[in-house]
């Protein structure tokens, strides 16, 4: 059951400089709302957006993000996240508030297909992705010139079979401490749990096919074989099961016999792009509750 709610005015000039955002998630009860409704006020807070879902009023989950106002929010943020342990405890909830003027710092992973790289530079440029790029890193030197045109730093860290664990460290000591998210842009290798374990729930992955259908490698070959009609693609936070994490976006195409494999490809390329951009997007713009294998995605 969504609910939907705003609260205030929420104006384009506000200064992202007082404005945060709190997600929750906890066993739904009675109480919870009015609870961090009250807590906000309290503490000098105004509420501009408010959503909630609970999976089952009668013991379920429930999930919460809201958006506020607070004057001197630098200031006063750790006084807030202190004083809110209280409420947290009384009703078991998890919970994380995130300043907007904290934006997320980016690594994004990526071979030799640009489409999904491209896309997510393109939005970045176009101030459609509020966060920072800290960092692009491949295993082949194919798009080093096109990535530092944007000032960004470009790491090629070539793998193979023999030197697949000392690449994945390199790539550990780049990223750890440095970036809140890393995107695998049609990174066309399996991460080990050494990556995934520090990046529980902020690591994305693309995955050209509509999952679950076609796991694993040349989807697209396996879609032709079986005769789809509608191929897709899917963003998924990365686990140690293969293609197997929980779900943020997906989109689909129709097609039809007359179109081969590469054709699919191709039609497949566009749904990629779009698809991992949104999950991006959602990402960093806090919109997403994981719970067990699956995602609460607040629009």
């Amino acid at each position: 059951m969504d609910k939907h709610f705003k609260m205030g005015g929420q104006n384009g000039s506000q200064n992202d400089e007082n404005r945060a955002r709190m997600l929750i998630s906890c066993p739904d009860g009675p109480g919870i709302v009015a609870a961090v409704s009250r807590f906000l006020f309290e503490h000098g807070a105004n509420i501009v957006q408010s959503d909630q879902y609970t999976m089952n009023p009668e013991g379920g989950m429930f999930f919460m993000r809201i958006e506020f106002d607070l004057q001197q929010l630098q200031d006063k943020l750790g006084d807030l996240e202190r004083d809110f342990e209280k409420v947290a405890e009384s009703f078991s909830m998890e919970w994380s508030i995130h300043p907007i003027s904290r934006k997320k710092k980016l690594a994004i992973f990526v071979s030799k297909e640009d489409h999904c790289l491209v896309e997510l530079l393109w939005q970045w440029q176009a101030g459609d992705l509020d966060a920072e790029i800290a960092m692009v890193i491949s295993n082949h030197p194919d798009m080093k010139e096109y990535v530092e045109s944007f000032g960004i730093p470009y790491h090629h860290i070539p793998v193979t079979p023999e030197t697949k664990s000392q690449a994945e460290q390199r790539q550990l000591e780049l990223v750890n401490g440095q970036v809140d998210l890393i995107i695998l842009a049609r990174y066309m290798q399996i991460v080990s749990p050494a990556l995934i374990h520090p990046y529980r729930n902020r690591l994305i992955n693309i995955h050209h096919s509509f999952l679950p259908a076609f796991v694993g490698g040349k989807p697209y070959a396996q879609a032709y074989d079986r005769g789809v009609k509608i191929i897709g693609a899917t963003a998924h936070y990365v686990t140690e099961e293969l293609d197997g994490g929980p779900i943020i976006e997906q989109d689909v195409q129709r097609v039809s016999h007359r179109d081969n494999v590469a054709e699919l490809k191709r039609i497949g390329r566009t749904i990629e792009r779009v698809v991992l951009a949104r999950a991006v997007k959602w990402h960093i713009e806090d919109r997403i509750l994981v719970h067990n294998n699956k995602t609460v995605v607040f629009g």
